[in-house]
């Protein structure tokens, strides 16, 4: 008994670091692109794909929508999937999360939200008239 409790002590070690865990956060998110993903170049002049998720909660009658607004850094064929995605999109996000403080032009100090991808799961594509029932394929994974 006491060999079970010390192997599972032992699991629960970091093997590589003897400095304490760094905090963290991250998000998981279901919900539909609210419009296509948009590719932007930072101030640094690096690519990303932007896009915005939006989830619904409450009954129909008092529906609230939350939109989300997320960015990814993804390359190569990872990001040629996310731009080709349509808007309606059902997906399945992972993403860290973090809290930006920042000036307005009105000089008001204030705070966003800011999502950077980590996975996604296409969950399920709009129907289209036009593509038939193709657009109701299985979860993709990117």
């Amino acid at each position: 008994m006491n060999a079970l409790r010390t192997s599972a002590f032992a699991a629960g070690r970091r093997a590589f670091s003897t400095t304490p865990r760094a905090q963290l956060a991250k998000m998981t998110i279901i919900g539909r692109l609210g419009a296509e993903p948009e590719l932007v170049n930072t101030s640094t002049g690096k690519e990303m794909v932007r896009y915005v998720l939006a989830t619904n909660s409450g009954r129909r009658e008092n529906n609230e929508t939350s939109w989300f607004q997320v960015v990814s850094f993804d390359e190569g064929p990872r990001k040629d999937f996310l731009l080709n995605l349509p808007k309606g999109t059902l997906m399945h996000l992972e993403a860290d999360a973090k809290m930006n403080t920042f000036e307005t032009a009105e000089g008001q100090r204030a705070s966003r939200l800011s999502l950077i991808q980590r996975q996604i799961e296409v969950l399920s594509r709009p129907y289209r008239q036009d593509a038939g029932d193709a657009s109701q394929a299985a979860p993709e994974s990117a």
